[in-house]
């Protein structure tokens, strides 16, 4: 047996870039003899807060404990086979623990999803972003023995610092998202979007898109993940993400869209909402950006558009088109079974560990 530290941002079984990466391969790896012990940065509570406004003195006391974990973490690291470490082990000032964990373990797995070194702010923590660490990452990615990524973008940037990586999109797990859309015209047609309130400016880019289309065509719109989104004269049911419904209530949508602005944050998101609605056999409209590229392929699995124009256009050819949006739900099952599903990315994962811990 090989006993695992994995030091991560959040808690077990919250964050999507968590929840649908690494996380999902526990089974398998507890299965292959490695022992795991999770320290996350944030407690629950904190998670819980983390992103709503105010609430000052509180997040203030829950980064001290997050802190005084760390030091923990330390102390008992030497008693660890190796270290797995997603995103950061904390987050703010100087690389100071990340040079120290090389020190106490120098097995060291690093998993990075975003482009985070470009540095990033949440409307609820918006001053936050001047002591954000942006060097942590790079000295994670020099000392690690491997480095994974999620996107040929991150993969390039990588790359200057660290020539053992590998790129494992987030993944889905087949055997729980089991395709159920009817692709039928018998009903009014549900356009879904999947994200959180700090995405969902992402969303509000089809705004005047949606606008249009309504004046050719009725349609719903089901939100998951901000339950407050509004749009002037469109239908929204805006609804909380929640685990235990995850998958009932993505199952809902007829046609996922995913659109993204062209910024260069953008080029390190592994596709996700996309993925989540292909592995349901949901047929996808993408921005023509990123990883969307390598993920959907244009007319024959999906649709990736640019303009407003090609985005209206490219929802009114499937809600008249269901047995488009059949071809395209099935091909787009098939390709995240073959390429983005946990099976198929299982063995992957498990050489990494290997090849790093024993």
């Amino acid at each position: 047996m090989k006993k695992i530290l994995i030091i991560c941002p959040y808690p077990e079984n919250v964050a999507p870039g968590q929840r649908l990466k690494y996380e999902q391969y526990f089974a398998s790896w507890r299965k292959n003899n490695y022992t795991l012990v999770l320290s996350p940065f944030m407690s629950m509570r904190f998670w819980n807060i983390v992103y709503s406004k105010g609430r000052i003195i509180e997040k203030i006391l829950w980064t001290t404990w997050g802190y005084i974990k760390r030091i923990y973490d330390l102390l008992r690291l030497p008693f660890f086979d190796g270290v797995y470490i997603h995103l950061w082990v904390t987050p703010f000032g100087l690389p100071i623990f990340e040079w120290l964990i090389k020190i106490f373990n120098k097995k060291i797995i690093y998993d990075i999803d975003d482009m985070i070194f470009l540095g990033h702010k949440s409307a609820a923590n918006h001053f936050i972003s001047v002591i954000k660490g942006k060097t942590k990452v790079i000295t994670l990615m020099k000392k690690a023995s491997h480095v994974i990524v999620c996107t040929p973008k991150l993969y390039e940037f990588v790359n200057k610092y660290n020539n053992k990586l590998t790129d494992i999109s987030s993944t889905i797990n087949t055997d729980v998202y089991i395709a159920k859309n009817s692709y039928s015209n018998g009903q009014i047609l549900t356009l879904g979007w999947s994200g959180s309130h700090s995405t969902s400016k992402y969303f509000l880019l089809l705004k005047n898109v949606l606008r249009k289309l309504k004046e050719q065509v009725n349609f719903k719109v089901l939100v998951i993940g901000d339950s407050e989104l509004k749009i002037d004269g469109i239908d929204i049911e805006a609804i909380q993400w929640k685990q235990k419904t995850e998958v009932e209530d993505l199952s809902r949508i007829d046609i996922g869209l995913y659109p993204l602005p062209d910024e260069e944050w953008v080029y390190g998101k592994s596709g996700l909402k996309a993925l989540q609605y292909m592995g349901l056999g949901i047929p996808t409209i993408a921005t023509a950006i990123g990883a969307n590229y390598r993920i959907i392929e244009h007319n024959i699995s999906g649709l990736l558009v640019k303009t407003e124009e090609e985005w209206k256009e490219a929802i009114l050819f499937l809600i008249q088109n269901p047995d488009i949006r059949e071809k395209f739900g099935g091909k787009g099952r098939d390709i995240v079974e073959k390429n983005y599903s946990v099976k198929a990315n299982e063995k992957t994962y498990l050489d990494i560990l290997n090849d790093v811990y024993k």
